[in-house]
């Protein structure tokens, strides 16, 4: 799945493209890496999001197009 939908999907962003903004602004890496928004996720990457005050680091967890609101939390936890 895209960087950019998987941000969406998880609603660590509420927009795709706020997410697509946030990746070519250089303000979300994977794994350490400055991450485009056509980045391929996979379970155990490392999201870093440097948008804000505060920057937010989780980890990947699960990969799924479609998720309602409450399981939304259950595709990631915050490192």
């Amino acid at each position: 799945m895209r960087l950019d939908k998987f941000l969406k999907v998880s609603r660590l962003i509420k927009r795709r493209t706020v997410a697509n903004e946030a990746c070519d602004a250089e303000k979300i890496s994977v794994n350490g890496r400055v991450a485009r928004a056509s980045y391929d996720v996979k379970v155990n990457d490392i999201i870093e999001i440097n948008m804000g005050k505060t920057p937010l680091k989780v980890k990947v967890l699960k990969v799924a197009e479609t998720v309602g609101k409450d399981g939304a939390s259950e595709l990631y936890e915050v490192v």
